[in-house]
């Protein structure tokens, strides 16, 4: 996916940019690690009340004064949560430059995360409390961005973050502690059983590829009769699992889902267990190719208060970086709801 900041950030982020990259820059030559580790123990760093953690000696006390001297000038500067989040953001995309990460611990870019947040508007009232599940978070860029915006939407919101890489986790945890957001991680598959109530609503910028273990997806829906199933619709059906009754599923997905190799086995679990009630398909303009395009799926959990949409949403966004094209695609999906939706 490519990825496009398609944000005018403000001379102070500008500012503690350039003081982040520095102090990350001495770190990671310090302690002789990765951009990621580098990244982390300078989060927590800042975190610990800006106070450069020295073990055996390392980093050295000439470091460890650059670093004094720097972190001073980024505590003064004084940024709100969201500003926080961005500023990280940022600083993840530059060092993913430098060392590119495989394409599913890459971040998801803000242009789709704030599309999430539109979508959970709609779906949901700012009266309610809302649990919010993301079951393969990577370095979390997707629910901060879904939490920290609901909270200045005036809903009272709490995460739960899922994933197996204990790196990108330490990464999201970071951020999240950073900006004081009430998100809850665990480190495991999110195949596993989850020691999480059930949520109001799940999110997931979804890990795509083939899940090894043959024995444990073997008990889904979703399972392919053959050969490893598609991790990507495993983790769907699991995180359904784990959302109340009406409840639903937001999940960015491969556009050709349903016309895929194993699309039946996707499709049993769809007809089962959920409504299928919408799918948005992406500019193509974020994707390099018409075989790395992505949508957002809808699902709904069966319940009380639901019923399967009479028209299911099926609309593709021209473009995100034209506000006329995004007005127009968010008053079709109002227009959509109103018919459709409880």
């Amino acid at each position: 996916m490519e990825i496009e900041v398609l944000f005018l950030f403000s001379e102070k982020i500008e500012k503690a940019f350039g003081l982040m990259e520095q102090s990350i820059q001495l770190l990671q030559r310090s302690l002789d690690t990765s951009f990621l580790d580098a990244y982390i123990e300078n989060g927590e760093n800042i975190i610990d009340a800006y106070q450069v953690r020295v073990l055996d000696g390392v980093p050295d006390e000439q470091t460890v004064q650059q670093l004094k001297t720097i972190y001073q000038q980024l505590q003064a500067i004084e940024l709100d949560s969201e500003e926080i989040r961005r500023l990280s953001q940022l600083i993840l995309l530059k060092g993913n430059k430098a060392e590119p990460l495989q394409a599913n611990h890459q971040l998801t870019p803000d242009s789709i995360g704030f599309l999430f947040v539109f979508l959970i508007e709609q779906l949901y009232n700012t009266k309610q409390s809302l649990k919010v599940l993301d079951i393969a978070t990577g370095m979390g860029n997707l629910l901060l961005t879904v939490l920290l915006n609901l909270k200045l939407a005036n809903f009272n919101v709490q995460g739960f973050g899922v994933d197996i890489d204990d790196t990108l986790l330490a990464v999201s945890a970071t951020n999240n502690e950073w900006t004081q957001a009430s998100i809850q991680l665990f480190h495991q598959d999110g195949l596993q059983d989850l020691l999480i109530d059930p949520v109001d609503v799940t999110i997931s910028d979804l890990p795509i590829g083939f899940y090894p273990n043959d024995e444990k997806a073997a008990g889904f829906d979703s399972a392919a009769e053959d050969g490893h199933s598609y991790a990507h619709h495993l983790l769907m059906e699991q995180a359904m699992k784990y959302v109340k009754p009406d409840g639903y599923g937001l999940f960015l997905i491969p556009t050709n889902i349903l016309e895929t190799e194993q699309s039946s086995f996707f499709k049993n679990w769809l007809q089962k267990n959920v409504y299928l009630q919408g799918m948005i398909q992406l500019p193509d303009e974020l994707f390099k190719s018409v075989q790395s395009r992505k949508s957002i799926l809808i699902v709904q959990n069966k319940g009380v208060q639901s019923e399967q949409a009479k028209e299911v949403l099926v609309a593709k966004l021209g473009s995100l970086k034209d506000p006329a094209k995004v007005t127009q695609f968010f008053q079709q999906f109002e227009t959509w709801k109103s018919s459709n939706l409880k």
